[in-house]
């Protein structure tokens, strides 16, 4: 649909007012219930140049390229003809009935539906600090671009890109062309249901695909297929379950079990699959290993190897077992030194350490910059008490070294709703494009949110100081 301006000719403080009203209130969790919005609103979607999102569309394609190759190396690691390393990792500190669905033949090809990247704009391109094949902020950026729509401003993907990316995702995953899908959002995750419910809404409302918003306990089993029980209390069968919850908290989810066997028996599709080894950021550290770029290049191709190890920072896995004297961990340094144990790190003065430590993901901690630490924002006591509990968790929830790259300052403008006037702040730019799966070799992107946080903020996420706002193509962008 496009975009014809309900309110032509506002100034920047009268669209930002517009914009503060009319953008659904309750999408975004807030912490002061007098506000409707819980982030800075912008006066105008954050512009990307049209060589940007060139470049934005390309990564999509070689993520779906990435996420086939480290599934299908996770594959022959499993039964033993590719290192056994890949899937030693990626299982770690996994319970067995986690391991055991991942490798199910059933799942065995299956892939996320959705893949987000978090790409950093630098000064020379981009640095993707993770992925996210459970990620929140659909419905929230597909509310928002509506919402600047009704400004005549047509953003990345059009007001209906994410239902439409998401409607399309699941007619190429059952087959069907008005497939009936329940996004199933457990209590852990509540915190995305007032999202995934305007999502759920719009999409029946543009008769895209049948959709319903539920709670784990609102699906009904039987033998031949599974339904979703509606408020009024009728039962309607449904065609594939959208997992809006954990893995790591998959034993808290009500009827979790009931789902599984329903998808591995090919009664729903269940997207994103239950394989937590896709959901790992040590994959990062997998990619960048040089005893597997000879695997690497053979599935994903030289030319995508190299735009991938471009766009992930170089990522080491925290791994305490104790090396051969002569060996080395590769490519990394303490001083000019190559590190054969990770506390010559502890050394390291904070200039030099331009690392960021996270946990790799099957972990509460390992979402929402939980359990992220900046190392040149730490004391010294707080750097070595941060490796030393990498090296002591290992086991338990594995963590990784990574490079940390400095985002590009940009200059922002948002409402300051106390002054009830437009100002500006120095900002760096997270950029969340979401990709939708919607053939074996296509992705469509439905839109991409634009995440601004003050300069001197080291984690760019959503938070009450920071622009939040879809994108749009200029031809003076960014």
């Amino acid at each position: 649909m496009a975009c014809q301006a309900y309110a032509p000719n506002l100034t920047a403080r009268e669209q930002a007012r517009f914009l503060y009203e009319t953008i659904p209130s309750g999408l975004f969790k807030v912490e002061n219930e007098d506000d409707r919005i819980a982030w800075r609103v912008s006066p105008e979607p954050f512009a990307l140049a049209p060589s940007t999102l060139e470049r934005i569309n390309a990564i999509g394609q070689d993520l779906l390229h990435f996420y086939k190759a480290l599934n299908a190396l996770y594959n022959r690691s499993a039964r033993g003809t590719a290192p056994a390393f890949i899937a030693e990792y990626l299982d770690l500190g996994k319970p067995e009935h986690i391991v055991r669905a991942s490798r199910q033949n059933r799942f065995k090809q299956e892939l996320p539906g959705v893949l987000r990247p978090d790409l950093i704009l630098t000064d020379d391109g981009f640095s993707a600090s993770e992925l996210d094949s459970v990620p929140g902020g659909m419905g929230f950026v597909g509310a928002m671009a509506q919402a600047y729509c009704k400004l005549g401003m047509e953003c990345v993907g059009g007001a209906l890109g994410i239902p439409q990316a998401f409607a399309a995702m699941f007619r190429a995953a059952t087959g069907k062309e008005q497939p009936a899908v329940a996004i199933v959002v457990s209590d852990e995750s509540g915190d995305y249901r007032p999202e995934m419910s305007w999502l759920a809404q719009t999409m029946q409302q543009e008769r895209l695909l049948t959709a319903y918003l539920a709670k784990p306990q609102d699906i009904v089993f039987t033998e031949e297929a599974l339904f979703v029980r509606l408020e009024d209390g009728r039962e309607e069968k449904i065609d594939a379950i959208y997992r809006n919850f954990e893995l790591f908290d998959l034993l808290n989810v009500p009827k979790q079990e009931l789902m599984l066997y329903a998808a591995r028996h090919n009664r729903v599709k269940m997207t994103p699959p239950p394989k937590a080894q896709l959901e790992e950021k040590l994959a990062f550290a997998l990619l960048h290993h040089p005893q597997l770029a000879k695997l690497w290049q053979a599935e994903l191709g030289k030319d995508t190897f190299v735009r991938l190890q471009q766009l992930f920072p170089r990522t080491w896995v925290i791994d305490p077992r104790p090396m051969p004297p002569q060996a080395v961990i590769a490519d990394l340094y303490a001083g000019g030194v190559p590190v054969s144990d990770w506390m010559q790190l502890a050394e390291l003065g904070k200039s030099e350490r331009d690392y960021v430590v996270k946990p790799s993901g099957f972990s509460s901690l390992a979402w929402g910059s939980r359990g992220v630490r900046v190392a040149n924002d730490l004391t010294k006591d707080e750097w070595v008490a941060t490796l030393t509990e990498a090296l002591t968790e290992f086991e338990k929830t594995p963590r990784i070294l990574q490079v940390f790259h400095k985002g590009k300052r940009i200059r922002q403008r948002y409402f300051d709703r106390t002054a009830d006037d437009v100002r500006s702040f120095d900002g760096r730019v997270r950029l969340c494009p979401y990709f939708f799966v919607t053939g074996a070799e296509t992705v469509q992107l439905g839109g991409i949110l634009a995440t601004v946080a003050p300069a001197d903020k080291r984690l760019i996420h959503g938070m009450t100081d920071a622009v939040m706002a879809p994108c749009i193509v200029q031809p003076d962008g960014n």
